[in-house]
């Protein structure tokens, strides 16, 4: 098969020859279909994550299943499937506790990099990312890494629930609990910032308050559900923000993975607030607090993946979508073919696009 593969951070993906072998007992063989470009993969292209390499990256997919391993029940060759890189053991003290995005097995056992899945005619190891590499024609997973979804979903709309749409609905619905009529302030109108602010909207948010530079990301905030409208370049984010809602948010959301933002997503906070860390702020950086701002009860924290339980999350925001509530046409700006995939990574960085998506039926 061809898939793209990360030799070198800062550097090019190259589409190269690579081969699977057939499904072990609990793994399945999917035929991709559709692949997001992902911030994530960004961070891990620029070395902003260490990650060993070789290795094929891509996490945010669906597919058809073409194979299934012997003790594989859930799925069989024809089903259609969602990946998530929230792959879960079902035995670990976090998933008995029903906290299964925090599985610790597949942190320590399944270590990204360290499975033998991928394979081609050289001397060096192929490593797979985040249990998936889905920017390649096919993937063998675990059966835990994937969710069965009806067959009339598009898959190109589906492949945006398994990483940006769940990440930015989650961190509102799971992590944050969002109540209705609360304040929300999102830092960050990219693909996962859109599904923070639509997944508030969802939950009955009661005002939501939509901050980024870009005019056109704006304005499609508030189609998602935004009431508001922020441009840092027209002053002090924290400042305006408190000005609209006379004190600050009951919530704020920082997506963008930056320091400085992050700091402002906790200056901005009603006494009481909470300010939940989504994006990828870079390896080894900190933050700094005001700390009396803690006495008043304003609080911190971080979101995994949405703090996903993907088995029941992702069809529900099929369903979302089905009913006319999760408005994922308007997320696609490209659709690329695999060989077009750097490209893709420019345009995002340029923030030309709000989600590029390699079809690889085209």
């Amino acid at each position: 098969m061809k898939a793209a593969v990360l030799h070198e951070v800062n550097k090019p993906l190259v589409i190269e020859d690579v081969s699977v072998p057939n499904p072990g007992p609990r793994e399945v063989l999917i035929r991709t279909r559709v692949a997001g470009l992902c911030h994530s993969d960004l961070h891990f292209m620029e070395g902003l994550y260490p990650h060993p390499l070789p290795a094929v990256l891509g996490h945010e997919s669906a597919g058809v299943v073409e194979k299934v391993g012997s003790d594989v029940t859930y799925v069989k060759p024809g089903d259609h499937v969602v990946t998530c890189l929230s792959v879960f053991c079902g035995t670990c003290d976090n998933c008995t506790t029903g906290r299964t995005v925090l599985c610790t097995d597949t942190t320590v056992k399944m270590l990204p990099g360290q499975s033998n899945r991928l394979s081609w005619a050289r001397e060096e190891k192929l490593h797979q990312f985040l249990n998936l590499s889905s920017f390649a024609e096919q993937m063998l997973v675990h059966e835990n890494a994937i969710v069965k979804i009806r067959k009339d979903m598009p898959l190109e709309l589906a492949a945006l629930i398994g990483c940006g749409v769940i990440t930015g609905y989650g961190a509102v619905v799971n992590t944050a609990k969002v109540q209705a009529g609360e304040t929300v302030a999102v830092i960050g109108c990219g693909g996962v910032g859109m599904a923070a602010i639509n997944g508030a909207a969802i939950a009955g948010a009661g005002r939501i308050i939509a901050i980024d530079t870009n005019p056109a990301k704006l304005q499609l905030a508030t189609k998602l559900g935004a009431t508001d409208i922020v441009d840092p370049a027209r002053g002090d984010v924290v400042q305006q923000v408190r000005e609209l809602t006379g004190g600050g948010v009951h919530h704020s959301f920082e997506v963008l993975g930056r320091k400085e933002t992050a700091e402002q997503s906790f200056a901005m906070l009603a006494a009481g607030g909470t300010a939940t860390i989504v994006g990828m702020i870079p390896f080894g950086q900190k933050i700094e607090l005001h700390g009396f701002d803690f006495l008043r009860e304003r609080r911190i924290q971080g979101s995994s993946m949405g703090s996903n339980h993907f088995r029941v999350d992702m069809p529900r925001l099929v369903e979302f979508y089905m009913r006319g509530k999760l408005h994922l046409e308007d997320w696609i700006s490209a659709k690329l073919k695999l060989s077009e995939i750097n490209e893709g990574f420019a345009s995002m960085k340029a923030g030309k696009t709000l989600r590029s998506v390699i079809m690889f039926d085209s």
